[in-house]
């Protein structure tokens, strides 16, 4: 792996910031990715949450993320979950969920959380870049 050097850790480096997309389905994960690579950004991907937190936990040093785009329904370790422990571990990096299963409720729960954006499958190009712009300033917003 290359090492990351983050633009708000290390000053200007090369592309816009390193989005983890965490979804059980690999054709959202490809189309989800090559959406933020068009706009500059580094992404990794990860099948569930359990592969998500081991991702970013493994090695020497902890995986700096700029953002992390998380399904909500997937085995072993769901969205919620991860949601809660990237929460916990990594309380600057901003979250952004991405289902197939809109619900209102836990739409409304997930922003009172802290949660960026609440985006619906199959998600807009523009939609989806406007949520990591926002992301992206609100990480910027915190390490002020």
């Amino acid at each position: 792996m290359t090492e990351y050097r983050s633009d708000l850790l290390f000053g200007a480096c090369t592309g816009n910031g390193r989005i983890l997309v965490v979804d059980d389905e690999p054709s959202i994960r490809t189309v989800v990715r090559r959406m933020l690579e068009k706009a500059g950004y580094e992404v990794l991907e990860a099948e569930n949450g359990e592969t998500a937190i081991e991702a970013i936990n493994t090695g020497e040093n902890q995986l700096v993320l700029d953002a992390v785009i998380c399904d909500l329904r997937m085995p072993k370790i769901n969205g919620l979950e991860a949601m809660a422990y990237f929460r916990r571990a990594y309380p600057h990096v901003p979250l952004i969920v991405l289902t197939g299963y809109p619900d209102t409720e836990l739409a409304v729960s997930c922003l009172r959380e802290g949660v960026v954006d609440y985006l619906v499958k199959p998600v807009d190009g523009e939609r989806l870049r406007a949520a990591v712009g926002k992301a992206m300033e609100q990480r910027e917003m915190a390490w002020r």
